[in-house]
């Protein structure tokens, strides 16, 4: 665990620069491998600092000691599915892994999408990884595949239906 954690909404210019770099370094650590090389050759950090200069709601950042490690956004699916939330991007330094940030930055994207009956998300196939991260934290595939042709990579979706609960007769409560 790390001692001075703190999440919060993303808001300063500095703040928007971390979840650059997070989101550039992010890329370069996990994904070598895993998508097209030509895609990350492209990649590089002022991309991402245009990127994140460009999109500014829905983030939250992950820091330690003021320093931005890691960060979650988050959203709707609008007309698309209406009563779908979705996580669109999580991502932690990796000299974080294992500590739980990654939990800390989903329970806080998951309380933003609480009114929604169901989350998705979109990771990639081979990222064992994440794939395990996000079935512990209750998502499960859907087998949707989609193949990202800029990327070179498919990806999977993943939901978590929320669990409703029923007031019945007799006290009892049925999930």
């Amino acid at each position: 665990m790390i001692n001075n954690l703190e999440i919060k909404k993303m808001e300063t210019d500095d703040e928007i620069r971390g979840k650059a770099y997070v989101h550039w370094k992010a890329w370069h650590e996990a994904y070598p491998g895993m998508v097209s090389e030509e895609y990350l050759d492209k990649l590089t950090l002022e991309k991402c600092e245009k990127m994140a200069f460009t999109w500014r709601d829905n983030l939250i950042v992950a820091k330690d000691n003021g320093r931005v490690i890691g960060f979650v956004g988050f959203g709707d699916r609008g007309d698309e599915a209406p009563d779908t939330g979705e996580i669109f991007a999580l991502y932690v330094l990796s000299e974080y892994y294992g500590k739980g940030v990654a939990q800390k930055l989903m329970d806080a994207g998951l309380k933003q999408l609480e009114r929604y009956p169901q989350i998705c998300l979109w990771v990639l196939k081979d990222n064992r990884r994440a794939i395990r991260f996000y079935e512990k934290c209750g998502f499960s595939s859907t087998g949707e595949e989609k193949i990202s042709l800029n990327v070179g990579a498919a990806g999977i979706r993943m939901i978590m239906k929320k669990r409703t609960v029923k007031k019945v007769t007799h006290n009892e409560t049925v999930v």
